[in-house]
């Protein structure tokens, strides 16, 4: 695992602000340049393939926004990962193979410490990140505000309420129409109470 800086050499002491690295595994900073790393983030079925995907956290953010939780109480990998896509209601889930990376750099900087708990590593704020936390609190409260704001736009736009109509819109069209006495003019009725929906769906002003 690399230090802060590509160009310090082995012994070199870190500064201030070298505990996070900035740029992920490429070690840039210019986000054009990245696909599939620490902040993507993509809403299931609203982007079609091939589309870049908007960067939610970048390398240095995650990393902080993991050591915050891990500060709330120790976690291992999976576990940090389901906290963080609970906060946003499934709208963002970084990779484990971005979230573990991100704890090791971490722990071999002295920020979080690993406890073993049986095959698994639970991790934990040190002092030392502790003290980043409260220096970094403003943006840790950013993070957080982030995480909130998508649930709550997945709150508003989520169509489970209209895949459950459509569910039983469904299993009633079909229980009546299976009877054996379904006559052709039920079947028409059928269809215009559907058209009359479809009509007044598409006169719902928003």
């Amino acid at each position: 695992m690399r230090s802060g800086s590509h160009h310090r050499g082995r012994g070199a002491r870190r500064g201030p602000g070298d505990h996070f690295e900035t740029g992920g595994r490429h070690g840039h900073h210019d986000h054009s340049h990245h696909r599939g790393e620490h902040g993507e983030w993509s809403e299931r079925g609203e982007r079609g393939r091939g589309q870049r995907r908007r960067r939610l956290f970048d390398a240095a953010e995650l990393q902080l926004l993991l050591l915050s939780l891990a500060s709330e109480q120790p976690a291992h990998g999976y576990e940090l990962i389901r906290s963080i896509e609970a906060r946003s209601h499934g709208g963002y889930s970084p990779s484990p193979g971005v979230v573990y990376p991100a704890l090791t750099f971490m722990e071999e900087a002295g920020l979080l410490e690993a406890v073993q708990d049986g095959a698994r590593k639970n991790y934990r704020a040190t002092a030392e990140g502790e003290a980043r936390i409260a220096a970094e609190a403003d943006t840790v409260a950013a993070l957080q505000a982030r995480l909130t704001s998508m649930a709550a736009m997945r709150e508003r736009t989520d169509a489970a309420p209209v895949r459950r109509a459509m569910q039983n819109l469904k299993t009633a069209i079909f229980d009546r129409l299976s009877q054996d006495r379904v006559d052709r003019e039920t079947v028409l009725r059928v269809a215009e109470l559907i058209d009359d929906a479809a009509r007044k769906i598409e006169r719902i002003d928003v």
